[in-house]
Order: C-alpha cells, then sequence, then structure tokens
C-alpha cells in the first residue's frame, strides 16, 4: 500500500514537473518570439522629449511660449522628494526595489480587485513598464503589446538607474490641459513651481495620471478630491508624510488655477504680439517647426518693450483717427441673444465667449461690451471685466454724432442723433473710457470700432538691424497677418533715395541740374505721361530739390540717363528686391516690396552704407543652454582693457560688407535732411539731427514715411489691404509722418541722436540751392546749401550738365523760380483763352506710376 501510495505520488510529481518544464519552455519560447525585433533601449539614453519653447525681452523678461506639447523638462536632482514620492506612492510602491515588473504588485491588485468587487482596481503597471510604453511601445490594450513591455522593462533596469528612469516618467506623463511632466502640470493647476507645490497639490498631480480628463478639478472636483485623498493616504502609509500633514491636507478644499483660486500663467504674460508671431514664423523657417516647437529653445528678442507699446499706440491712434474721419459705424458684427441679457452671470459668461478677432483684448484702454437696453437716447451696456454699479454704464448721444451706421445693403444710414441709430439690444461692442487730460478723471464711455484701414509700422538699431519694435496692423488678436513682414506693397517715392544714390556714384553730384518737365512714354499697355504732384512743371532744377520735394519727372530722367539696370543693381544689393524689373515706371515705386526689406535698406543710408541684416533675435540657445545662434558678429577690441580711459567708449570692429561710398551714403543722409526741413516731410519735429523720405502711390492707395536719426530708423505704412484710395488729401507726408513724429518723440529720449558722421576724403563746398550755381566759400543766406563732395564731383562731369534722360525739355513750360513753392495750384491760360486753376493733387497719368510724393 504505501508502495502504491509512493508510486503515485511520484507519477503526479513527475507530471508537474514535466507540466512545469513544458509550460516553462512554452513562456521561454514566447518570450523569444516577442524578444526578437523589439526597438533598441538605447533610444532612452539619447532621448530629448519635446519641451516648451521660450521668448525672452531685451530685459530679460518671459514674454511668450510656443509648443505642441505644454512641457518644462527638469532634471531628476531638481524634482524635489515630495513630489517623486507622490507619484510612487500612487503608482509603483516597490519602485526602487523591483526588477521592471512587479509580482508582488501584480498579486496585490489582483487580490484587493476581488476583495473589492472591482472597485478598487489599480494598475499593476510599474513606472518603468509605463516609460517603456509611453517611449518604446503603443498603447494597445494586445497581449503581444505587455509582453514586449515585460521584456524591455526588465532589459531598460539593467541599462539606466532608477534615477534616470523616474526622470523619464516625471517629464514625459501626460497629465492633462495640453500639460507633460509634472513640472508644465505644476504651472498649469496651480501656477506655481515643483518646489512650491503643497502635499496635497503633489498628490493631485499624482492621482492624473490614470484618467487625466476624468479627474479635472472643476468639472468632476468631488472625485478628484477623493482620489487626490487616496493618494494622500498611500504616501501616508508609506511614511512620506505624517498623521497631522494627512488630516489637513485632506481636509484641505481642491484648489486650482481653472477654479479661479490662482491666475493662470499665461495671464502674466503680454498677448500674444506681431513680434513674436515673426520669430515663430522665421525660426520654424531657420531650424525646423518641429525644433522650434519641441526643442525647448531660448530665444532673447530684440524688442525693447517699451518702444513696442509706443509703437503699438502710435500707430492705433493713426489708424483710428483716420478710420473716423471717414464717419461710418460698422461696429463688430457679434451679437448675443436676448435670452441671455436678463442675468448678469450670463451675458458676462456669454460676452467673454465672443471670440478676439471679433472683439479684440489686445488693444490697450479698449473693452469689449454689449448692447443691454436703452433708455432714452442713451444706451445702457455691460463691460467686460468692469463692475456694473447702481447708475450703470451708458452710450449717451453725444457720442455716436460722428458716425452714419453701415446698413447690411451695403448702404450708409443717416448721421446719428441717438445711440438707438448705431446700436440695437444685443449688440457686442469695444468701448474706451474717455478722460479729461487735466487730472485723467472719467468722463464717459465712448464706442471704438477696428478700423477698415490697416498699416504697419517698425523701428530698427541702424547698426545693428535689431529691430526694437514692429506693428504689424491695428490688432493682433483681430488679424495676425503681418504687414510689417508679409503685406507686398508700393513703396511709391520711398524708393527714390536708391534711384538718387545710384545717380551720386554714377557721377551726378547733390547739385546737378535735372530737368523737370513733361514726358511721353509709348508702352505696350499705352502712352504712359507721369506728372508731379503738384501738376506743375519746373524745368531745370538742382538734383537736391528734386528729392526734398519729391519730382517724378526728375526721377524718370534720372533712370534714364544711368539705367534702369544700374537701379535695379543698387535695389538688389541694398536687399529692396530680389529681383527688379527694368521698367521706368519702377523708379517710381510700382515694384512691390515689404517694409522688412525697406526699413533695413534706408538703416545702410543711416549707418555710412554698411551692409545690416535685420534681425528678431539676438540670441537663441538649445535646451542644454549652448547658444546655436547669435546675431552680433562684431567684435569688442577694448572692452576687457582695464585701463580704458573714463568717458571713452569700446571700440568695436565691424566686418560688414560696405554697401556703397560712404561719402554717396552722407550725401543721401544730407539730401534727405533736406525732405524734413523743406520738402514733403517737413511735419518732422525732433530736437535731434533726422532725415527721411515720405512715399505715396497713385490715387493714395499706399503711403509712407521712412526716416532716421543716428540711431534709429523707423518706418511707418497706411493702405486698405484690398487696395484702394486713402482719399484726396492723404499723403505719407500727412498721415505717417505724425505715427513717426510721436514715436521718435519718446524713443529719442533714451537712445538720443547726434550729428550725422561726416566720413573721411571730402571737400565742402557751396551752392545756390534753387539754380545749382557755385557759390563762394564765404556765401551766406537761406538761399545756401554746403554740400559735402568726394574728388571729381565739383563742377565736373554731369555735375556741370544739365541732364534731360534723352526725353528733351520741351517748350512754352511754366517754370518754377526762386522763392517758388510746390504748394497751392497754380493759374494758366490755355490755348483757347480761358483761365485755369492746375490743382495741387495731380492728374495720375494712364498707367500706375508708383510714387508721386
Amino acid at each position: 500500500m504505501v508502495r502504491f501510495v509512493l508510486s503515485s505520488i511520484g507519477g503526479v510529481f513527475s507530471w508537474v514537473v514535466t507540466g512545469l518544464v513544458f509550460a516553462a519552455l512554452t513562456v521561454g519560447a514566447i518570450f523569444w518570439i516577442y524578444s526578437r525585433d523589439l526597438p533598441s533601449t538605447d533610444q532612452l539614453a539619447q532621448y530629448r522629449p519635446k519641451t516648451i519653447s521660450r521668448i525672452y525681452n531685451g530685459n530679460g523678461r518671459l514674454i511668450d511660449e510656443f509648443a505642441e506639447q505644454r512641457r518644462l523638462f527638469v532634471p531628476s536632482q531638481d524634482i524635489p522628494d515630495l513630489v517623486k514620492g507622490a507619484f510612487i506612492s500612487a503608482e509603483d510602491k516597490n519602485f526602487y526595489h523591483h526588477p521592471g515588473f512587479d509580482p508582488r504588485g501584480i498579486a496585490s491588485a489582483m487580490i484587493t480587485a476581488v476583495k473589492t468587487g472591482g472597485r478598487d482596481v489599480r494598475g499593476a503597471s510599474t513606472i518603468t513598464q509605463q516609460v517603456t510604453k509611453n517611449l518604446l511601445l503603443s498603447s494597445d490594450r494586445k497581449i503581444e503589446r505587455k509582453i514586449k513591455e515585460l521584456i524591455l522593462s526588465s532589459r531598460i533596469e539593467n541599462v539606466l538607474s532608477k534615477d534616470r528612469i523616474l526622470e523619464l516618467y516625471l517629464n514625459e506623463i501626460y497629465l492633462g490641459q495640453n500639460s507633460y511632466g509634472v513640472a508644465a502640470a505644476a504651472q498649469t493647476y496651480f501656477d506655481k513651481t515643483l518646489s512650491e507645490l503643497t502635499p496635497g497639490e503633489a498628490a493631485y498631480l499624482a492621482a492624473l495620471p490614470k484618467a487625466p480628463a476624468a479627474l479635472h478639478p472643476v468639472r468632476n472636483m468631488e472625485k478628484a478630491r477623493l482620489r487626490r485623498n487616496y493618494v494622500l493616504r498611500r504616501m501616508f502609509e508609506d511614511g512620506r508624510i505624517d498623521k497631522a500633514m494627512l488630516d489637513k491636507e485632506q481636509a484641505s478644499p481642491l484648489k486650482s488655477v481653472q477654479n479661479g483660486d490662482y491666475p493662470p500663467f499665461r495671464e502674466q504674460l503680454p498677448p500674444r504680439d506681431y513680434f513674436t508671431d515673426e520669430i515663430r514664423r522665421q525660426l520654424s523657417k531657420s531650424f525646423g517647426r518641429e525644433e522650434f516647437f519641441g526643442g525647448g529653445l531660448t530665444i532673447r528678442a530684440t524688442v525693447n518693450p517699451d518702444l513696442q507699446a509706443l509703437a503699438g499706440k502710435a500707430l492705433q491712434r493713426a489708424l483710428e483717427r483716420y478710420d473716423r474721419g471717414r464717419g461710418v459705424w460698422r461696429g463688430t458684427g457679434a451679437k448675443i441673444a436676448q435670452d441671455k441679457l436678463g442675468d448678469e452671470a450670463t451675458w458676462r459668461a456669454a460676452l467673454a465667449d465672443v471670440p478676439t478677432n471679433k472683439a479684440p483684448r489686445d488693444v490697450v484702454g479698449w473693452h469689449p461690451a454689449v448692447v443691454l437696453g436703452f433708455e432714452g437716447n442713451s444706451a445702457r451696456i455691460g463691460i467686460e471685466g468692469i463692475k456694473d454699479d447702481a447708475n450703470g454704464h451708458w452710450i449717451p448721444p453725444e457720442d455716436v454724432t460722428w458716425a452714419r451706421k453701415l446698413n447690411a445693403d451695403g448702404k450708409l444710414g443717416p448721421r446719428a442723433k441717438k445711440a438707438q441709430d448705431l446700436l440695437e439690444t444685443g449688440d457686442v461692442v469695444e468701448v474706451r473710457a474717455m478722460t479729461k487730460d487735466s487730472d485723467g478723471s472719467f468722463i464717459r464711455w465712448t464706442l471704438r470700432q477696428v478700423p477698415k484701414v490697416e498699416g504697419a509700422f517698425m523701428a530698427m538699431d541702424v547698426n545693428t538691424g535689431r529691430v526694437l519694435a514692429m506693428q504689424g496692423g491695428f490688432s493682433y488678436q483681430s488679424s495676425v497677418f503681418n504687414r510689417a513682414t508679409q503685406a507686398e506693397r508700393q513703396p511709391g517715392s520711398n524708393f527714390k533715395p536708391f534711384v538718387y544714390a545710384a545717380a551720386l556714384d554714377s557721377g551726378f553730384s547733390p547739385e546737378t541740374i535735372v530737368v523737370d518737365a513733361p514726358i511721353e512714354v509709348n508702352t505696350p499697355q499705352g502712352m504712359w505721361r507721369p506728372k508731379n504732384a503738384s501738376n506743375r512743371y519746373y524745368g531745370p532744377t538742382p538734383m537736391r530739390t528734386g528729392l526734398e520735394h519729391s519730382r517724378n519727372l526728375m526721377t524718370i530722367r534720372i533712370a534714364q540717363e544711368i539705367g534702369m539696370d544700374t537701379i535695379a543693381a543698387y535695389a538688389e544689393k541694398f536687399g529692396v528686391y530680389d529681383d527688379m524689373r527694368e521698367f521706368l515706371a519702377n523708379a517710381l515705386g510700382a515694384q512691390e516690396t515689404t517694409m522688412f526689406r525697406l526699413i533695413s535698406a534706408y538703416a545702410m543710408f543711416a549707418n555710412g552704407g554698411e551692409r545690416v541684416e535685420p534681425t528678431l533675435v539676438d540670441r537663441v540657445q538649445d535646451r542644454y543652454g549652448r547658444t546655436i545662434y547669435r546675431h552680433d558678429t562684431r567684435t569688442c577690441d577694448t572692452c576687457n582693457d582695464p585701463n580704458l580711459p573714463e568717458g571713452r567708449g569700446p571700440h568695436i570692429t565691424s566686418h560688414r560688407e560696405q554697401i556703397i561710398d560712404p561719402i554717396t551714403a552722407y550725401q543721401m543722409i544730407s539730401l534727405m535732411q533736406g525732405v524734413v526741413k523743406r520738402g514733403s516731410g517737413k511735419g518732422v519735429n525732433l530736437n535731434v539731427p533726422v532725415a527721411g523720405k515720405t512715399g505715396t502711390t497713385n490715387d493714395a492707395k499706399d503711403v509712407w514715411f521712412t526716416g532716421f536719426t543716428s540711431n534709429i530708423v523707423a518706418s511707418c505704412y497706411m493702405g486698405y489691404d484690398n487696395p484702394r484710395s486713402l482719399g484726396k488729401h492723404a499723403y505719407g507726408g500727412t498721415l505717417c509722418v505724425p505715427v513717426f513724429n510721436e514715436f521718435m518723440k519718446e524713443a529719442v529720449k533714451d537712445f538720443g541722436g547726434t550729428n550725422f558722421k561726416v566720413p573721411p576724403g571730402g571737400t565742402w563746398v557751396k551752392f545756390n540751392r534753387y539754380t545749382g550755381e557755385r557759390l563762394s566759400d564765404s556765401a551766406t543766406g537761406e538761399f545756401v546749401q554746403a554740400e559735402y563732395l568726394r574728388p571729381g564731383q565739383d563742377m565736373s562731369g554731369l555735375g556741370a550738365l544739365v541732364v534731360d534722360g534723352g526725353f528733351g525739355m520741351g517748350v512754352n513750360l511754366p517754370l518754377f523760380s526762386q522763392g517758388q513753392s510746390d504748394e497751392g495750384g497754380q493759374t494758366i491760360t490755355t490755348s483757347t483763352g480761358k483761365t485755369k486753376v492746375i490743382p495741387k493733387k495731380a492728374d495720375f497719368g494712364t498707367l500706375s506710376a508708383g510714387g508721386l510724393y
């Protein structure tokens, strides 16, 4: 009997052993099959997660950030033990003890699930397994993936340290609200750094990996609070917090940014604007979109925050002033339904949902508002961000009399007399507080609207090409199209300085006599008859006067004389165009270019003819702090000299290319100083030396002014996005010069301005500015003009000739006399004996000719 029992036991044991051997062989075979062609764990050693790229202004303040996955990478040693412990307690208690997978954890999770009837189900995946799944495998729920995950997890434990694995996990894990990693999540939910988190906040973050959307701190607050408390209890059981801390944190409410308990981090940044968006556009092209949005770049922008705000304000004021002068009310086009206007909380929520392209929030002093009703001739409004008081907020009738409503059929209504003539209940409008200039006290709320006319403004350092300010339109939120860099428009007479520079280098002098008389050019499109803006002809005139008063006919003759191929070469060398077409009309600025190109070219005049490369970025560093781009390549020869005399600045050596002769550059500066003293730009009013040139295209579709001091060049442009006339009184000198003045008067307070540097090698000679006659060195008087000439320009070559460009002068012309101006019309007698007045505004001819003024 004993032998039989022993024999039976032996048989069973043999079968068990055999079964175990076969099971082991089967498991081994399965693991061997799935271990082939697995991803290499070496990828983790080189792992570079996508992180936020951040932009800082010239003062070192964070002004914008860009990311596809909002992640701030934090090394393991910089992650507080409290945060590490919270995630280990919540996700993998035995993390520091298992070999990549946790048999005890798997068994414990199964037992817990059975005991609670499935109510408390914990994941059995370790942190190592989650890193494997997130970084090397897919997230599908197939058994094959789980087997591969176990194999790779074991391998990873042999390649990476526990701290490195935890670092990868805490920086990679998705925690909701487009936040990846614990640092970004701490900022998103609590506006805190990791070191500032309380145990309860760390526990909430550790609760999120299971189901971020289901644990939203507002929509699912109670569920989120219970899960946070569960993690806190696990932290207590693991000895990471004491009982007093457990009780305190579990009893605390779940505060969050989403619930309004903390300010959102994004609200602490200035609104995104044209400057940072253009950096995104340019660097995405230079470094690649993936690197820009995920490379964790640190970008130091050239923007000066004070000048940027000033540029925006100056351009917005000018655009709004022009728009209100049209007297047309368009409004925002947005409306809130009547049933949402009764309750304040409801209409405020509805108003907050109005998109920014309809009601922009980035115009300083403007507030979106909704018309709640009418009383008498006034409209009662509710204003976003402004509390209602007992008297309410109102738009009175005196604020609407400037406008006529543009109806749906495109027709204008009568001039408004009461608020109801422009507004309806539920209309979303923009308003601004009107205040007294004397003491800033409130007067009333006034209606505002985004202008239909648009424009751009830029300011740049003439020596470095650093863009100090850039406003690409009235409001970035209403239109992201950047008219400073993306809009191609006719520069008009803003292009003429490049024609004159080419002439000076071709043998002309500033006092070369050029015929100002009618021209006819037979083109395939018909006869082209360019005219001066004054519609007058002035006969033989010094070239200086031609630029000061922006004479089109003189410019055409100069272009014909020296050749459009020469002018095109200069324009391309300055970077105004990549390929300038050699048509005479292009000498008047008929070919489109961008403000970004034009202002850079003007900077080269201002700095003495040296090439500058415009830039919005001083430096770019990668995620490790290594500089991968630096704009300024100049060298400082004496910056480290401890014996540099007091009051003497360091000596900077520039290796830039000399684009034109320095004397030519100085002559162009002198000519453009004449433009602002006596010519089309004489509205410029600064207390430092300044030069510049206006530009007004045919039918005033585009108006410009570009001017500069010894330190800063600035440019203004205005026009409709779909080109049409700005009106008969629109010129660069009337619309853009005021913007330049407003900006530069403040800018020179910080950046100053000196006399323009006179290069060596030239000679001062005096001329009569009206006739071009050479005068004695002792001559004085208003008509005397001192010119700085290089050898060979002093009344030799073309400087002593009368240039007509081969067109001839014609006969019986009303010529310009000494002391006359371009202003006002002229009375003439026609061939029929009648008297006519030629108006100031030109008859523009049959073809687009580019510039007038």
